[in-house]
């Protein structure tokens, strides 16, 4: 499989601590791929490198065989790096269908009069209306985001990373804070991301981790520890004492 995605000798410094250490991570076209490890392992920092919103001391991010590791947060969503955060990254005043309306035009170039094309441009709403649908989002189209419940916020952060149409999709804990009721949609929503998107997943549900991903990276103290298959990696012994370790110092 081609690598779509890739990382050489990635090193992110702060001060005296490295928080990302020599990482060289490849990442093949079409493939789930999960990103995992304890708490402060990193996850987030190589999330936060790959999109640009923190650069490397040393080191280079390939994107299609391509260096993007100067381009800028926006440039990477560009060229077709999308993400979503621990924590929601959502415009609270506006409504799902003025949220993905937002972004469709705006990748189809008409971002600066998008309040007078979402409703009569057939090509946005056509869209917009298939993103609602498929992550569950139609109930509460015109209700403000921040009245929605929490799960209905995660699905429609998701929802606003695809309609910037990716090539690679970089998902930050998407269940994270989820409650039991609202957590099978999450589930159900990344489960059924479309094929032709690459996903980078960092996860701490194991279960979510295991049905999802093909390949599986351990991170460890900002290094790679073990990659592999999903049972490789839940049958190593190395991992286990990992997981094993934190639980117990937990």
């Amino acid at each position: 499989m081609a690598i779509v995605l890739e990382t050489v000798n990635l090193v992110k410094r702060f001060g005296g601590i490295v928080a990302t250490n020599d990482v060289s991570l490849k990442v093949e076209a079409g493939a789930r791929h999960a990103l995992i490890g304890p708490n402060g392992a990193g996850k987030t920092t190589i999330i936060n490198q790959l999109t640009g919103v923190l650069a490397q001391t040393s080191g280079k991010i390939l994107l299609e065989g391509e260096d993007i590791s100067h381009l800028s947060p926006h440039a990477r969503v560009r060229r077709g790096i999308a993400r979503t955060f621990q924590i929601n990254q959502l415009f609270l005043e506006l409504t799902p269908v003025e949220t993905l309306g937002l972004a469709v035009s705006e990748r189809l170039g008409h971002g600066g009069d998008w309040w007078r094309r979402v409703g009569s441009n057939p090509q946005v709403m056509e869209e917009v209306a298939e993103l609602l649908e498929r992550f569950r989002l139609t109930d509460v189209m015109n209700e403000r985001t921040d009245v929605l419940a929490y799960g209905k916020q995660r699905m429609l952060e998701i929802a606003l990373a695809i309609a910037c149409k990716p090539r690679v999709l970089l998902l930050d804990e998407p269940a994270a804070g989820v409650p039991d009721s609202e957590r099978q949609d999450i589930l159900s929503a990344v489960a059924e991301l479309p094929k032709d998107v690459t996903v980078l997943l960092i996860e701490h549900d194991m279960d979510l981790v295991f049905s999802f991903a093909d390949r599986i990276s351990v991170l460890v103290n900002g290094a790679l520890f073990v990659e592999g298959k999903p049972d490789e990696v839940a049958r190593d012994p190395r991992v286990k004492a990992v997981y094993l370790g934190e639980e117990a110092h937990v």
